[in-house]
């Protein structure tokens, strides 16, 4: 059978339609073809359900030509093509486009498909690094980005660099971001609970029908509202973002824009590796004390993974047989709660029978959290630790300059001295590295703020989440228990 293939990702007044290249491409047969479409699909890859089905008619050789009305309705990927062109010559299936008037039953044609898809790809990659380049560029100006303005913020035209640019500005939903900042940073306040007093306040959602823990973590994130200064510059240097500013650049006042491609399958905030980073043009709104704290806190929440919401003890998820390693799950027996080995009674590899009593586990648990929370805050030390860190920003500072003055000498060096200089600069830089190292050590490390009453007289949630923070596995034995913390 003669095969007729459309496709069309989006309907544009300068592109044919689906119908439209179906009459076009009767015209190339006689007799009545089998016609196979794909609405809505990019060419970008051969993932589409119509293609697919005509692919495997090919491969069962009941094709003996397919009709297209341009090449790129098969394929913009050079490499698909040359696949999809290997299968076709396999099951000796023809291939015309209407479009580019070349027929692949002659020698001319097959070499014309070739030809024609390297400069369609071609074409089409220096236009995406057109449009890349153009996008960094705007960034570096600190012109907005585009897209719907962070909340809080409108969109205004202005001139950046001599050059039309968008840029944000704040509207009557400014403070609320304040609110939300110093809510989450300096009170007890969880995300999905602010988001509720948000809904209590009536204050309209961004873009949802409601507020909720996404779109406030969103915000959190979000470096658009911060003032930048020298220690947001360190975080983020920590976090292995490509910074396009100098640190002398970061004075407190401007906002940063952050974005670059990444991984669909990883959370926006999850790895920021690679990521992109610049000034912005518009000025901050929340100093970087607290906008850190938020960022430390919502840290250390990431390393809280959802390991269940057991009801009957609050180390639910980190409790195991210290024999297997599994899961020790409660037991309800008249009233009495104990553990029981999911690796003896789900999957009968364990010999250890398990019959020690929630509540006595717990209480040596508790002892041991206990301990942990003492030897924490007394190591805390926050002055000491603010005053080091200071000191070594500023040592930074200055062999950053020595390194400057001294790469300004090289020019007029002799060789001696260009050797000597050349290794007092390899010194100089990994002392500095060493102390960057520290900084972003310090500036990574979240916040510990513990409950002022004893770990045993807190409630069931409190209890759990310290308990989720500081608790990397609890193994229980008939010996004992044995408490690894983070």
């Amino acid at each position: 059978m003669i095969a007729i293939y459309a496709r069309q990702s989006v309907d544009k007044k300068d592109s044919i339609s689906i119908e439209g290249q179906i009459d076009l491409c009767r015209r190339e047969c006689t007799g009545e073809p089998k016609i196979y479409t794909d609405k809505g699909y990019s060419g970008k890859n051969t993932d589409r359900p119509a293609f697919q089905a005509m692919m495997a008619a090919v491969e069962r050789g009941e094709v003996e030509k397919i009709i297209v009305y341009r090449l790129d309705r098969i394929s913009r990927s050079i490499t698909d093509f040359g696949r999809i062109w290997g299968i076709l010559q396999k099951h000796h299936t023809e291939f015309i486009s209407v479009n580019e008037k070349f027929d692949t039953s002659t020698p001319v044609g097959r070499a014309m498909v070739y030809i024609i898809m390297v400069f369609a790809q071609l074409e089409r990659e220096t236009i995406a690094e057109r449009i890349k380049d153009n996008y960094h560029q705007r960034a570096k100006r600190g012109a907005y980005l585009g897209g719907p303005a962070p909340f809080g913020f409108d969109i205004k035209r202005t001139v950046i660099g001599g050059k039309a640019a968008s840029m944000l500005v704040p509207n009557d939903n400014i403070e609320i971001i304040n609110q939300i900042f110093n809510k989450y940073a300096y009170t007890d306040m969880s995300l999905g609970k602010i988001a509720a007093w948000l809904v209590e306040q009536n204050i309209p959602g961004i873009g949802r029908k409601t507020w909720d823990s996404v779109s406030i973590s969103r915000i959190l994130h979000n470096p658009s509202y911060v003032k930048a200064d020298a220690d947001i510059y360190y975080y983020y240097r920590s976090k292995g973002l490509v910074l396009y500013n100098e640190i002398d650049e970061y004075t407190d006042q401007k906002a940063l824009w952050l974005w670059g491609k990444r991984d669909r399958g990883v959370a926006k905030y999850t790895n920021l590796n690679e990521q992109l980073l610049a000034l912005a043009h518009h000025d901050g709104i929340v100093d970087s004390a607290t906008f850190l704290a938020c960022q430390h806190k919502l840290d250390s929440n990431k390393q809280i993974k959802n390991t269940g919401k057991g009801k009957y003890t609050w180390l639910s998820g980190l409790i195991k047989c210290s024999s297997c390693g599994y899961s020790l799950k409660v037991i309800n027996t008249h009233g009495y709660h104990y553990f029981s080995c999911s690796g003896r009674t789900n999957l009968h590899l364990c010999d250890v029978k398990h019959t020690e009593r929630v509540e006595d586990v717990e209480a040596e648990a508790a002892q041991r959290i206990q301990s942990e929370i003492d030897r924490l805050s007394i190591a805390e030390a926050p002055q000491t630790q603010i005053d080091t860190h200071n000191a070594e920003k500023i040592e930074i500072e200055k062999i950053s300059q020595r390194i400057s003055n001294m790469m300004d000498r090289l020019e007029e060096a002799n060789d001696i001295t260009m050797r000597y200089i050349n290794e007092r600069i390899v010194e100089l830089d990994t002392r500095r590295a060493e102390l960057l190292d520290i900084v972003n050590a310090t500036q990574a490390r979240p916040a510990l703020n513990f409950p002022d009453c004893p770990f045993e007289d807190l409630d069931f949630d409190s209890k759990r989440g310290i308990a989720q923070l500081l608790v990397k596995r609890v193994d229980v034995s008939p010996d004992g228990v044995s408490v690894f913390f983070k």
